[in-house]
């Protein structure tokens, strides 16, 4: 909200907030690291690594995931208060380890896991455990047994419950979370236990990132499962044994496998088999693994201050290519997407969103390819078929349009958006009464919807019925008083009732509203030159309004020549309406406008012998034709 009100809608400044955050834990991790354990080359590679590995491209890089880096803020902070506790405990340092976590929690509920990482670091490196086994690395923090130190976390134990039930029960009540019976239990284990495998793979060997890895259609093979499992314990079971003495290699592990918990998969929340964001403070775990684990293993070797640093610049020079690799497929939605559909398969998601992408840019027809592409992979796909249904009626190919429309109906009821669209659908095709069912299913699933009514209204004026259509416009100015083209449209309406005061008043307050509203310009340029109500006819108003039109549109509107003509002629300016009807007829005849070609050859008849062009009130019509 802060970065909108400075910044607008600016992208460069919001990524900009999101790079500073980003850089500031990388600070305060090197800080944090640094103060507990005094090793300042091992604490460096750590942040180093934290800072420009590609994994967290996605966390930075994507504006709307604020919420990792923000996240990453307040834990860094809430373990950096901890720090300053556990060397000198007091209740308002304590408050303050209490008032980060509520900030984390606040910004991603991810950071639930933070008070079991804090008893983590009670055991290495602040070593806060009153056992014999090994001292503190710095002889500063205070001891405690470890039910004491459990329970000074019971607070936040409190507030992490809290966390979870809201997480838990809020994307369910919204329709987020896919349910237990749309993903079985099995399934769930399986790609977590394969992901967190992965993930450790991709920090070693960080090749086709994507935006998204979509979640398998079919269930994952028994024996990726099964070797994922026997990955992960034969890890642990080494890691656990030799962490007795080298605790760094514990805590390191038990960090990486307790903060991915929450976004493993466990409990399925969207779309996603796992994601590059969700390394984001993990990541962490395993880079203390190899840091501290490098430094003891090269420790007594004689070239280790000239190979080690030597060694950590290449591996961190190669992260950082392969980061500048991967920010350039954040550059828009077009690279992104497109690096997602190459790296994964059956990604209907993507393929949908590329689709999008083309649509904007006007290929249609290759939209379709993508948006039929993810129909193959996930026929159910309610944004695939709702998208092709839409880019079919910008290809005026309505009854296909139709088609797709009420499928995706099928798959999900009750959306008034999609009415609204089908009704239009069936507009196109003269269907006024199925497209006055589908406004009105629109309106019953959402009374508060403005454009099905304004919709509705139009058909009411198709099929000749003014006075609902009035209704229907009236309406939604109850709500929509600012919106140009409703005042429009009851200028219409009012118009074919013959009650043309109130047409010129809604028209004038569309034009004033929108200025470039062309058809009410055009509409009054009309009537204020048509009419015979003295009251109402105004000829330098007409060619004010109708000129207005027709400089808008380029002078290529027949209608709009036609009427400004009119408004010459009302005006007594003969030779200027001559000029302006022979134009409109040249181009009435190019377009082969046969009735049209007809109206106007008998107005010019009149502006060559001097007569205006008058509709009596039984007669008189709008312009917009």
């Amino acid at each position: 909200m802060l970065d909108c009100e400075l910044f607008g809608l600016n992208p460069y400044w919001h990524h900009l907030t999101s790079l500073f955050i980003h850089v500031a834990n990388t600070l305060l991790l090197f800080w944090i690291l640094e103060r507990m354990t005094g090793a300042v080359w091992a604490s460096s590679f750590v942040a180093a690594a934290f800072a420009i590995h590609p994994l967290h491209v996605e966390s930075v890089a994507w504006i709307s995931e604020r919420k990792d880096v923000l996240s990453g803020l307040f834990w860094m902070l809430t373990i950096a208060a901890y720090v300053r506790y556990a060397e000198r405990p007091s209740v308002v340092r304590y408050l303050l380890v209490v008032l980060g976590l509520c900030a984390g929690l606040m910004a991603k509920p991810m950071v639930v896991t933070l008070p079991f990482v804090l008893l983590v670091l009670d055991y290495w490196p602040l070593a806060r455990f009153s056992t014999p086994q090994g001292e503190p690395i710095k002889p500063v923090y205070q001891k405690s047994t470890a039910w004491r130190l459990i329970g000074e976390k019971i607070p936040l134990f409190v507030l992490i419950a809290v966390s979870c039930v809201v997480t838990y029960i809020v994307p369910k009540s919204h329709g987020v979370a896919a349910s237990m019976e749309a993903v079985p239990l099995n399934s769930r284990i399986a790609n977590a236990l394969v992901s967190y495998v992965s993930y450790i793979w991709k920090m070693v060997y960080p090749h086709r990132l994507s935006v998204l890895y979509p979640l398998r259609q079919s269930e994952i093979p028994v024996w990726q499962a099964i070797g994922s499992l026997l990955v992960l314990a034969v890890v642990s079971a080494a890691v656990f044994y030799l962490g007795r003495k080298r605790r760094y290699l514990a805590v390191g592990w038990m960090w990486y496998v307790g903060t991915l918990v929450p976004v493993i998969g466990l409990v399925q929340v969207g779309l996603q088999a796992m994601a590059d964001r969700y390394t984001y403070l993990p990541s962490v775990g395993i880079f203390i693994m190899i840091a501290w684990g490098v430094a003891e293993l090269a420790a007594r070797w004689r070239y280790r201050r000239f190979v080690l640093p030597v060694a950590a610049g290449l591996l961190l020079a190669g992260m950082l290519v392969c980061t500048r690799i991967q920010v350039q497929y954040w550059r828009n939605n077009g690279t992104l997407f497109g690096r997602a559909l190459e790296v994964t398969e059956n990604n209907y998601v993507m393929h949908n969103n590329y689709g999008v992408v083309l649509v904007e840019q006007v290929r249609f027809d290759e939209a379709l390819i993508h948006f039929n592409e993810a129909l193959r992979i996930n026929p159910r796909d309610y944004d695939a078929r709702k998208n092709k249904g839409l880019t079919l009626c910008d290809m005026g190919r309505f009854d296909e349009a139709v088609a797709n429309l009420t499928e995706a109906l099928r798959i999900r009821k009750d959306e008034s958006e999609l009415y609204g669209h089908l009704g239009f659908a069936y507009a196109q095709l003269g269907e006024h009464d199925a497209a006055a069912q589908c406004y009105n299913e629109a309106l019953r699933v959402n009374p508060q919807d403005s454009k099905a009514r304004n919709s509705l209204g139009r058909v009411f004026l198709a099929q000749g019925k003014f006075e609902e259509a009035i209704t229907c416009f009236s309406e939604v100015l109850i709500s929509r008083a600012d919106w140009p083209d409703v005042y429009s449209n009851l200028g219409l309406a009012y118009a074919q009732l013959g009650d043309y005061a109130s047409a010129v008043k809604n028209w004038t307050e569309a034009v004033e509203l929108r200025p470039d509203s062309v058809d009410a310009l055009n509409n009054l340029g009309w009537i204020l030159a048509v009419t015979e109500d003295a009251d109402l006819r105004n000829p330098d108003e007409a060619i004010k309004f109708a000129k207005r039109a027709c400089e808008l549109t380029g002078y290529i509107r027949v209608d709009f020549l036609d009427t400004l003509g009119v408004a010459y002629a009302s005006s007594g300016s003969f030779p200027e309406a001559v000029k302006t009807a022979e134009k409109a007829l040249e181009l009435a005849e190019s377009l082969e406008h046969k009735e049209l070609m007809e109206e106007i050859r008998h107005r010019l008849d009149l502006y060559k012998v001097g007569q205006p062009y008058i509709e009596s009130s039984s007669k008189q019509d709008t312009a917009q034709r």
